[in-house]
């Protein structure tokens, strides 16, 4: 019986709403550039990730250029965490707080 309670507690999908993005963020690095392995202490911050889920809000926004799976860099101040699980780093991003997104080709004007 405890094993039906915890499958019905279970959430499979998280949709943000308003102006925000489910990300989940890159691994922090480990090593530099060069090859030199940091020790844990002295890890390099990431604040990219990719974005997961986008809100319907966004979505329909034509002027904001964010599409499911695009890298994004974020600031981390008003990121929420989402713990569904203890490995996946999920974070709630308002939009407001992305500060770029990588494109592989420039957009055509």
């Amino acid at each position: 019986m405890a094993k039906k309670k915890a499958a019905a507690n279970a959430f499979e999908y998280v949709e943000p709403i308003g102006d925000r993005v489910l990300v989940r963020k890159d691994e922090p690095k480990r090593e530099t550039r060069g090859g030199i392995a940091l020790p844990d202490a002295a890890e390099i911050p990431t604040i990219t990730g990719r974005i997961v889920t986008i809100s319907a809000v966004v979505e329909n926004d034509e002027e904001l250029p964010l599409r499911q799976y695009d890298k994004i860099l974020f600031h981390p101040k008003n990121a929420i965490p989402v713990d569904l699980e203890h490995d996946n780093q999920l974070f709630v991003v308002p939009v407001d707080d992305i500060v770029a997104v990588f494109r592989r080709e420039a957009p055509e004007e």
